[in-house]
């Protein structure tokens, strides 16, 4: 019997992709990124159906107004520097779908918040590191949104609550960023116990009641630990996440996976 999609309600995730192209090189030491790879594989099980389309926000990609990918046949970008050879001939074939980037653009102006369609961006490494794990047949449509370069949590919530009806037509939300990420900060055991503490307070913010998660996410800079673990005017790779959970609209959060990775704790998120 075919799945229709119109009727299965997408949950929505905030996910890490790690660190360039991590899963797909050797690392020293070898397992450093074998949990994560496997709970990125294991996603797609968790799902009512198989989305109809995916729309990613990576946090490599900041515009000046928000912005969604609208070509049908976007390249990669190898947004990545100083890894092995291979890792750039990595290939990700996902069609792009120009019709739902036009309505992404239009929920979001509905919403009063200025967007666009760029006909020609591709995707960065933040949407397909972790999709060629997630979906590696690269056999659903994606559409990459940026984040806006004001780096404001509350407009990334607001655009996410402007798309968040997209979830119950097959869509898949996606937020691509890290929940701790201070490039001084990976591998320095100073930083271990500053990164439990913000992930402590993050995951109970998401596990809020919907009306205090908004609010404490808007003011995460407050957070314990908050700028130790997101350096001022670098918060690009939490912001996905303000997107996904005001998709959330009044769904539940939880926390679906958590790990020390280079002496820092790194976690994911679901909404419901």
């Amino acid at each position: 019997m075919a799945i229709d999609h119109s009727t299965s309600r997408m949950p929505a995730y905030y996910i890490p992709h790690g660190a360039g192209p991590c899963f797909f090189m050797d690392w020293n030491p070898a397992d450093t990124w074998n949990n994560m790879a496997a709970f990125l594989k294991g996603v797609r099980q968790t799902l009512p159906a198989k989305p109809r389309a995916i729309v990613l926000i990576s946090g490599h990609w900041l515009e000046p107004h928000f912005s969604v990918t609208g070509h049908a046949r976007p390249e990669l970008i190898y947004d990545y520097y100083g890894f092995p050879q291979h890792t750039y001939e990595l290939e990700y074939p996902a069609p792009g779908e120009p019709g739902l980037a036009g309505q992404v653009a239009e929920l979001l102006g509905a919403s009063h918040i200025e967007a666009g369609v760029d006909p020609q961006r591709g995707y960065d490494h933040g949407m397909f590191i972790p999709l060629k794990l997630m979906f590696p047949e690269a056999d659903i449509p994606v559409i990459q949104m940026s984040l806006r370069n004001s780096l404001d949590p509350e407009a990334h919530l607001e655009a996410g609550r402007a798309i968040a009806a997209l979830r119950d037509q097959g869509v898949l939300i996606i937020g691509s960023g890290m929940s701790f990420h201070n490039m001084r900060g990976y591998g320095d055991p100073r930083y271990t116990p500053l990164s439990a503490e913000f992930d402590t307070w993050l995951t109970a913010a998401v596990e809020s009641e919907p009306a205090r998660r908004h609010d404490l996410l808007k003011q995460w800079a407050d957070a314990p630990q908050a700028r130790h673990c997101h350096p001022p005017r670098a918060e690009e790779h939490l912001l996905p996440l303000m997107v996904v959970a005001g998709a959330a609209g009044e769904g539940k959060g939880s926390k679906v996976y958590s790990e020390q990775i280079m002496k820092t704790t790194i976690s994911a998120f679901r909404f419901e």
